[in-house]
This record gives C-alpha cells, sequence and structure tokens, in this order.
C-alpha cells in the first residue's frame, strides 16, 4: 500500500513538473510577442489520506495531533499576469501601446474582440487595422466639424495623402506702427478728362445719362460704339499699379475677359470709381463726377491713395485698332501721412483673396489720433474693389483706444465658396497691438490670420487620451477620431483566442468601453507598442525547478521500483 501510493504521488509529481515546464517554455517562446502576458501555474495537493485522527488534551495526557499522508500533486490554476509590459519606441503613427488597465476594440466578420497589441497598420481603405487578421480598429468618429461623437463606435479611417481641408479666414491679426508726427490728410487725387458733349455739333455738355454711344469730341468725333471694349491698365493707386480691368459698351457682356458693360456715361463712370478702388463710403468727398461735360476722378485722401491714370491707361479695343479716347490730366496729388500693407486671406474653398490696406492719419487733437483705413482687393468678384472702410482711435500716448467698422466685406459670387465673406480686423489682439507714436515711418503688417489654403492629411499623432490628431500640408491640425479602450472587472477570466486577441467569459465581466486615462483604463502611447511582460530570469528559475522536481520524482519512482522488485524476492 505505501510503495503504490509512493509511486501515485511520484506519477502526479512528474505531471506537474510537465505542466511548469509546458507553462515556462511557453512563456519564454512568447517573450518577444507584442503585448504577451505571461501564465502563471500554481498547483495543490490532490488527496489526504488520513491514518490516524488526532485527539484532544485531557486532564492527564496532551492531545495529538492527525497522521495525514499527501496522495499527489494536482493543477490548481493558469492564469494570466496582465501587468503592462515596457512600452518600445518604434516612430510609426499607426503603433500604439497602453500603459494601464485597458484594451483596444477590435472587430473581425461583425464579432468583437478585444487586444493589448496595438502594432496597427493602414490597408488601402485606410483603415486601422490589425496587420496579421486585419481586424479592424474601433473607435469614436468625427462629425463635418471635426468633433469627436463619442458613444459611437466605428472602424477608424485615417485617410493620408487623401483628405482635404481649407479654412475660412474669420479674422486678421495687424500689428505695428503708425507715424503719429505726419501730416493729417486734407485731400486726394484729381484727375480730369477733356470736356465731352452729347452731340455731334458739340454744343451741349455731355451728362450722366447720356447714351456712350451719343458721346463726342469737340471736333464731332464719337468716342464709343456698341461692343466697344474700354480697358484700364497700367494706372496706379499709392504707388502699386491697379489690376487690369475691362468694360464693354453695351447692355451686356458679350466677350471673353470683360469685367463690367455699361449703356450710359454714368455706367462708365462707375466702373472707373469701382476699378480705381476709389472709395465713397469715407467722408472725404473722394467718387467720379461728371460737371460741364467733364469727368472728374477724385481719390481719397493719403499719399497711399494717391492716383496715377494717364491717356495710355485708358484704351479703347487695344490690340485690335486701338484709341484713346480721353485725353486725362492730373490737377491735384492726395496728401496725408500713410501706411500701406498686403496680406492674403482665404474663402471656404481654400482661395486666396489678395487684400490691401491703406492707413491714413485722419485728425489730431490733444486726445490723441484719429486714422482711417482704406481695403480693397481684386479678388471680390463684383467690379467694386472696395472692401470696407472704418477707423482706429489712439490716446495720447500712442495706445489704441478702439476701432470702428473694423470688418472686410468679400463678395464671392460665382465662386461656389460662402458669400458674402466677412473678415474681421483685429489691431487690439494681445498678441500684437497697433500704436501711434512719433516715428520716421509707418510700418503695420499682418501677424496672424485664423484660414488657410487646401492642405492635404501628411501624417498624425495619438495623444494619451486616445485623441488622434491629424497634420496636414497647409499646417492646420484636425481630430480625426479617438481610441476608446475596454475595461473588464475581471482581466485574467478573459479568454485567449489566439493572434494576441481575447474575448469575454462569463468570469471576465462584460466590457466597459471608456476614453483613455479614466476610470484606471491607462492611457495611450502613440508611436510605440507595448512588449511582452515575461521575466526570462524567472522562467529559467521555473525551469531548473521544473526540472529538478521532475529527476526528485523520477528518482523516487526508481527507488519505488527497487523496492518492490526486492519484495517480490523476498517472498520467492
Amino acid at each position: 500500500m505505501g510503495l503504490g501510493t509512493s509511486l501515485y504521488t511520484s506519477l502526479s509529481g512528474l505531471t506537474a513538473s510537465t505542466h511548469m515546464l509546458s507553462v515556462a517554455g511557453n512563456n519564454i517562446a512568447n517573450v518577444n510577442t507584442t503585448a504577451y502576458k505571461r501564465s502563471q501555474i500554481t498547483f495543490e495537493t490532490q488527496i489526504s489520506q488520513t491514518l490516524k485522527s488526532g485527539s484532544s488534551p485531557t486532564d492527564i495526557l496532551g492531545g495529538t495531533n492527525p497522521a495525514q499522508v499527501g496522495l499527489g500533486v494536482r493543477l490548481g490554476s493558469i492564469q494570466k499576469n496582465f501587468e503592462s509590459g515596457t512600452p518600445q519606441p518604434t516612430g510609426v503613427s499607426t503603433n500604439m501601446a497602453i500603459d494601464g488597465n485597458g484594451f483596444f476594440i477590435v472587430e473581425n466578420n461583425g464579432s468583437r474582440f478585444f487586444t493589448r497589441d496595438g502594432s496597427f497598420v493602414l490597408d488601402r481603405n485606410f483603415n486601422l487595422v490589425m496587420p496579421s487578421s486585419g481586424s479592424r480598429v474601433m473607435g469614436y468618429p468625427i462629425d463635418d466639424e471635426f468633433n469627436v461623437i463619442e458613444g459611437v463606435l466605428q472602424p477608424l479611417n485615417i485617410p493620408i495623402g487623401i483628405m482635404t481641408i481649407s479654412e475660412q479666414t474669420n479674422n486678421v491679426n495687424l500689428s505695428g506702427n503708425l507715424n503719429a508726427g505726419g501730416d493729417i490728410g486734407t485731400r486726394g487725387s484729381i484727375i480730369e478728362t477733356q470736356q465731352m458733349f452729347s452731340d455731334a455739333a458739340a454744343t451741349t455738355d455731355a451728362v450722366p445719362g447720356t447714351a456712350l454711344t451719343s458721346l463726342f469730341r469737340a471736333d464731332g468725333t464719337p468716342l464709343f460704339a456698341t461692343g466697344d471694349i474700354i480697358s484700364l491698365e497700367g494706372a496706379t493707386k499709392g504707388g502699386a499699379q491697379v489690376t487690369t480691368m475691362k468694360f464693354e459698351v453695351g447692355g451686356a457682356i458679350t466677350a471673353d475677359g470683360v469685367d463690367d458693360s455699361g449703356t450710359t456715361l454714368q455706367d462708365l463712370m462707375d466702373f472707373f470709381q469701382h476699378s480705381m478702388g476709389v472709395d465713397t463710403v469715407a467722408p472725404d468727398g473722394a467718387g467720379v463726377s461728371l460737371s460741364g461735360g467733364v469727368m472728374t476722378i477724385t481719390g481719397n485722401y493719403g499719399e497711399g491713395n494717391d492716383l496715377e491714370i494717364e491717356d495710355g491707361n485708358v484704351v479703347v479695343n487695344k490690340g485690335a485698332s486701338p484709341s484713346i479716347p480721353f485725353a486725362l490730366s492730373k490737377t491735384q496729388s492726395a496728401d496725408g501721412e500713410s501706411s500701406k500693407t498686403s496680406f492674403v486671406v482665404y474663402d471656404s474653398l481654400g482661395n486666396p483673396l489678395k487684400t490691401s490696406i491703406t492707413m491714413v492719419l485722419e485728425e489730431k487733437s490733444d486726445a490723441g489720433t484719429r486714422w482711417r483705413f482704406y481695403a480693397n482687393s481684386n479678388e471680390d468678384t463684383d467690379v467694386d474693389t472696395v472692401i470696407g472702410t472704418g477707423t482706429l482711435l489712439f490716446d495720447n500716448q500712442g495706445q489704441i483706444l478702439g476701432a470702428n467698422d473694423a470688418q472686410l466685406i468679400f463678395n464671392r459670387d460665382g465662386t461656389g465658396a460662402e458669400t458674402p465673406q466677412a473678415v474681421n480686423l483685429l489691431f487690439d489682439a494681445p498678441n500684437g497691438q497697433i500704436t501711434a507714436l512719433q516715428d520716421d515711418r509707418d510700418q503695420i503688417s499682418m501677424i496672424l490670420q485664423d484660414g488657410s489654403a487646401l492642405g492635404t492629411l501628411e501624417d498624425f499623432t495619438v495623444s494619451q487620451d486616445g485623441s488622434i490628431t491629424g497634420s496636414f500640408s497647409n499646417s492646420l491640425l484636425r481630430n480625426l477620431g479617438r481610441v476608446p479602450l475596454a475595461m473588464f472587472a475581471n482581466n485574467p477570466g478573459l479568454v485567449d483566442v489566439g493572434g494576441n486577441t481575447y474575448r469575454p467569459s462569463t468570469n471576465s465581466g462584460i466590457p466597459v468601453i471608456v476614453s483613455p486615462t479614466t476610470g484606471g483604463s491607462g492611457k495611450v502611447i502613440g508611436r510605440a507598442v507595448e512588449a511582452s511582460n515575461v521575466d526570462v530570469a524567472e522562467e529559467f528559475l521555473n525551469l531548473i525547478n521544473a526540472n529538478t522536481g521532475f529527476s526528485a520524482n523520477s528518482r523516487v519512482i526508481s527507488t519505488t521500483n527497487q523496492m518492490i522488485q526486492e519484495l517480490l524476492s523476498t517472498v520467492r
């Protein structure tokens, strides 16, 4: 009986050593497996045989302990150790590691699984997937405004090189100094034409309502005919050349590249006013007028608004049978301290809109100075290039007190972009204010604007809270989604289904989806993967223990066998 028991217990010991060897060997085999969790094995006694019961103490005898003989060992449990492995940087934007207790959520053929392996890649459809199985990583998508929609799990899609965005400009910050020691603007440019008549006999002065086909020189020569193209090119404003514009004589535009049309002298006068960027809202008397048959173009105050239009700048049918309709003369130049700057803003489609602003000293007083700005843009889709005017007030320390009507309005009809587009001018932003101090020169510039041209998604990063932020070629950063994590009440209760993935069991609890860094889920580390948590030194110790146990139990079996043989010999 004793020898048989010894043989049985030693055989169970051999089995236990084999189990220990198997677990240690599997841990060592997966020492380089991404996010592998080492298995731990425990044993327990199988059966205990009581040879003699214990007794309690009496008045004359002490108590005795029970006499028991163990009948072997059996497997207690094999469970995984879910301590986090060390994050290993990879530099790959699609890779992620978890420093905490959470799990990534993946989907395969409609079934959800959970993994700590964040060695994800992008497939040809730009879905974030596990490279071996193609299981898609689930996360929170974004809406049209790039806001994350929590609570709705969808496959994460990151279309690098495909997604494009632009940003409409809403605000422009301007900074610099205006020379408060300059002269106040008191007059604008004046440019006059020769006298025009409404009859060939040159007896009746032309009036605004006179038909363009009924305009005559003093010698009776007609100025225009229906279909004539009048080009304004080479004229300057504040020393900068004005964009060429064309006007067609007639009720509608019939030729390519023409900006405006009309039938009366008033229509042509409006064309000159708009194309030269003369602002009639400002209270300086600027505009285009007609008196005694003479057309007068009066510019705005300020040297930066000074107009130059020579005879050859207004041409009829240039390139075919060109003629010069007007004899132009400049009778007055603009004065007034001025500062000019140009910058680019963007419409809702990312189209660049070049804009120029001229600041003119309008008033000086004991309280400070007042400046007026004049804004123009040739990108405005109507003929009028004026897009705004307003004033800036400064105290007697040169510090800005405020601005009035500091908004530009762009007409974008027919472009597909949002229209009209309003752009706010910020002259007193915390990161750069305009001052009006005595200086040798004026210098203002745009230091910031919140719009951007068209840009393509080039790269992305994943932050600790799981947010995926895309980097576009136009330097914009936008949310592309968020990676949530799943939490379980009992991680060792998960069932390992291979491929570094798990599924819930009755003892793991149901998955609770949370955002990273909350509820103990841990943080997400981008451009890294989690290493195995196997301790090779410890596993080698387990191998030695398994080998020692196996050898010892084998020795017990061989000794038992010798004793049985000796017993049989004695019987014979």
